[in-house]
């Protein structure tokens, strides 16, 4: 297994641990502020990491880290726009395969051709990573939905993945020589879109005492994770890289039932040995 494929996985990981610490701490603490905290410790560690071990970036890596953080906010403001209308069960897999499937396309557009075996673990992956992240709901709720709100959220799986999907291929074009202010830059804009999202819907984002540790614990993790994508992303192809990355419901899903004793449906066991799968095909190309 190369360094590159490696990476990706560990970005999995360093995501799906933060979405499992951040989604534990949401039903103890406001979300908006848990999120608020989590992007300001990512901001901050990268300024920390940068005054370290300083880079050289340019404008135009300073506008893709933007650009990246404009993703990233936009992805999860129609993601909480969708979970507010209650269905989960179509907006959750189809903005994470939505997130995949834009920076395999970005790839092809720039060149990349992926070897036999890697085409076939990538499209194993797809329905690995929608039937990981579907959550089936409660009878009631699955007879009472309609199907413009199924319309609707759908929409907003789609917004919310093409969002995702600009925030991989974004952080793909900065260099290892940017250093990571640029990194810094995504984090804080995201912290500046919370701040007016949750203004807007009126939600509390200010830190508050029990937000603090389950807002840095997972702005620590995610920023593992961005770091392991970047890299991974100047060491293997970025379509490859962001697949592997989007796995990352497989790793909330398992955490969820090793230690909160969490259900998997059957779907969702079916879209782990897919997952499975399409890491060794694609680790094996």
């Amino acid at each position: 297994m190369s360094i590159g494929i490696t990476l990706a996985l560990l970005a999995a990981i360093g995501y799906g641990t933060a979405d499992f610490v951040g989604g534990t701490g949401a039903r103890r603490a406001p979300t908006m502020s848990i999120v608020f905290i989590g992007q300001l410790t990512g901001a901050t560690a990268m300024l920390i990491v940068g005054v370290a071990s300083p880079g050289a970036p340019t404008l135009a890596h300073l506008a893709w880290a933007l650009l990246a953080g404009l993703g990233s906010a936009t992805g999860s403001i129609f993601l909480l726009r969708g979970l507010s209308r209650g269905r989960m069960a179509v907006v959750a897999p189809t903005s994470a395969v939505g997130a995949a499937v834009l920076p395999v396309l970005a790839g092809l557009a720039s060149g990349e051709r992926p070897v036999t075996l890697v085409w076939i673990g990538l499209v194993l992956a797809l329905p690995g990573i929608w039937l990981v992240s579907r959550q089936v709901p409660d009878g009631a709720e699955a007879v009472s939905t309609a199907s413009a709100a199924d319309r609707g959220a759908f929409v907003d799986g789609l917004l919310g993945g093409l969002g995702f999907g600009v925030l991989f291929v974004a952080l793909g074009q900065i260099p290892e020589s940017a250093g990571t202010v640029p990194l810094a830059l995504n984090q804080l804009a995201g912290a500046l879109v919370t701040v007016a999202v949750a203004t807007a819907l009126r939600q509390t984002w200010q830190p508050s005492r029990g937000a603090a540790g389950w807002g840095i614990a997972s702005g620590l993790l995610g920023v593992s994770g961005t770091l392991a994508f970047v890299e991974a992303s100047h060491l293997a192809d970025l379509g490859v890289v962001a697949v592997l990355a989007s796995l990352y419901p497989a790793v909330t899903v398992l955490l969820a039932r090793t230690l909160l004793s969490e259900r998997l449906a059957a779907g969702q066991r079916l879209g782990l040995v897919f997952c499975s799968a399409a890491v060794g095909l694609i680790a094996a190309g």
